[in-house]
């Protein structure tokens, strides 16, 4: 049977059931932001079960870039807070496959390199809080032209644990100069999508010699009477596990996330993963 690809257009009024679907049948490799709106859109880190406990302390002592909103158990693709019929294995557009330090895939789904060690880490997501800016009047650029996020090396430095320790990636938003007050307002309400920004204007405050060369993700115009605002941003986690050089982990690669059924509501999340 030929396979039908699908575009973001295709998808940005279909059900957060239909974008699964179109990723997990391999029709869709796109990245998601503004797909599912009022869901919660989610980073994913997979790593063996020995160095799990290590990475969860890291996430809990950087709660800005790395807030834990799902945890599998060994073995288990399925992520039963977060979505009823959830396969890790098929339901991220795009996967990094990462060994001893190094890439060595870049993959549609992860069903070959499953293990019964895996454990699966899901952390929230700044396309969440996108959604309420925008419904506020606040504009989102990387989704008005179609594009992903741009994300930033930073030079914040986060709280190691065991292995795990490095820098802060940041991602960058232009907001009008009037607005920015409310958009602090807005994403502070949505701690397991990063929360408030980290920083407002200068660039090179946080170590960022140029916001046309982003580290991941694609360029934004900055109009005039517009500044850049920079949130924590969960590419954040890849790096930490990267410099951790772990025989084997499993990342989602940046702004292919994956989307859960739970509303992206700071209080209903927080309730449905606890």
């Amino acid at each position: 049977m030929t396979l039908t690809f699908v575009s973001h257009t295709d998808l940005q009024t279909a059900s957060v059931a239909q974008v699964r679907a179109a990723i997990r049948d391999g029709s869709y490799r796109g990245h998601t932001a503004g797909l599912a709106a009022g869901k919660l859109q989610c980073n994913i880190a997979i790593l063996p079960e020995q160095h799990a406990l290590d990475f969860l302390r890291f996430c809990q002592r950087n709660p800005k870039p790395c807030p834990i909103v799902g945890i599998s158990d060994s073995g288990n693709p399925a992520l039963p807070t977060l979505g009823y019929d959830i396969d890790i294995r098929t339901d991220v557009s795009k996967y990094r496959v990462f060994r001893h330090g190094q890439l060595s895939d870049e993959v549609t789904d992860i069903i070959d390199t499953w293990a019964d060690d895996l454990v699966t880490v899901a952390l929230g997501c700044s396309f969440t809080f996108e959604n309420a800016l925008m419904r506020h009047g606040i504009p989102v650029r990387h989704i008005e032209t179609g594009r992903n996020v741009p994300m930033f090396r930073s030079n914040i430095d986060l709280i190691p644990a065991g292995r795990f320790g490095g820098q802060m990636v940041v991602t960058m938003r232009p907001i009008p100069e009037h607005q920015i007050a409310k958009a602090q307002e807005i994403s502070s309400r949505f701690p397991q999508a990063h929360g408030a920004p980290i920083a407002v204007g200068d660039p090179s405050s946080i170590g960022i010699s140029d916001l046309a060369q982003p580290d991941w993700g694609d360029a934004v115009e900055i109009n005039p009477g517009e500044v850049p605002v920079y949130w924590a941003c969960g590419v954040t986690p890849q790096n930490v596990l990267l410099e951790a050089e772990l025989p084997i982990c499993i990342t989602h690669s940046p702004g292919h996330m994956l989307i859960a059924d739970v509303a992206e509501d700071a209080e209903t999340t927080i309730l449905q993963t606890h």
